[in-house]
């Protein structure tokens, strides 16, 4: 990271089995922070309550509930009314983070249209006690981006933003305002080009970033500062 002149990471908690791992990394790093949450498509896991999510947001270098949100590309013979239980998860993690006024990291796949949804039936408005957040590994339309927008949350990119099949996406990169935008790796998955396949890390965030100063017509380093102030502002955590 530090030779790739990436400054700072978020190590995302999906159960909260790993959740004392994840912690650990924030708590030994001086530069990593950690969220607290239980991935929607994770079944089998122990299930966060509201308490749960209120007393580990509250430790030290925790900034954000999740990951957490709503996954639909599995069904498994199920209907979507069956997923009935992942977006109660989902209100659980939006309500704790109301009361803890933290940001929210969004997972949404095959399923906007409820994610956004449920979203605003809790009160996801940008408005005064919004929790905010961002919707993370974006891979949505931009009609999706438009609305997420809309309702006060951070868009961040990954590694798909530099795959050749990837036009649109790349579209909603260039419409996203620089001061929502953000960039990371969703590891160990989605290694941007030129290392597609590999076991993903942050020291190729910068091929994320280069991409996205590639779609604007602005030089890398833009995207830098500006994606560092953005993690600053959202995950309130000083500059580094």
């Amino acid at each position: 990271m530090a030779d790739a002149q990436v400054t700072r990471a978020l190590c995302i908690c999906t159960t909260l089995e790993e959740f004392s791992k994840v912690h650990q990394l924030a708590l030994d790093y001086a530069n990593f922070w950690a969220s607290a949450g239980v991935h929607p498509d994770n079944e089998g896991v122990a299930e966060p309550s509201f308490d749960d999510l209120l007393r580990l947001g509250t430790l030290p270098k925790v900034v954000a509930i999740g990951e957490t949100g709503l996954d639909y590309y599995r069904l498994n013979g199920r209907t979507i009314a069956d997923m009935e239980w992942q977006r109660e998860r989902f209100r659980v993690h939006i309500r704790a983070a109301r009361q803890l006024h933290k940001p929210l990291v969004i997972h949404t796949r095959s399923s906007s249209v409820d994610t956004l949804a449920v979203l605003r039936e809790e009160g996801e408005d940008g408005s005064a006690g919004s929790a905010g957040g961002v919707f993370h590994c974006f891979t949505e339309s931009m009609e999706v981006a438009r609305a997420a927008l809309d309702m006060g949350f951070y868009i961040s990119f990954s590694g798909i933003l530099t795959f050749k099949t990837a036009q649109d996406l790349r579209d909603v990169a260039a419409m996203v305002p620089l001061d929502r935008i953000l960039i990371e790796t969703d590891s160990p998955y989605l290694a941007p080009v030129p290392f597609r396949g590999k076991t993903n890390n942050p020291s190729y965030v910068p091929y994320v970033a280069k991409q996205i100063a590639a779609v604007r017509g602005v030089d890398v380093e833009t995207i830098a500062r500006v994606t560092s102030t953005n993690f600053s502002q959202l995950f309130g955590v000083a500059e580094s």
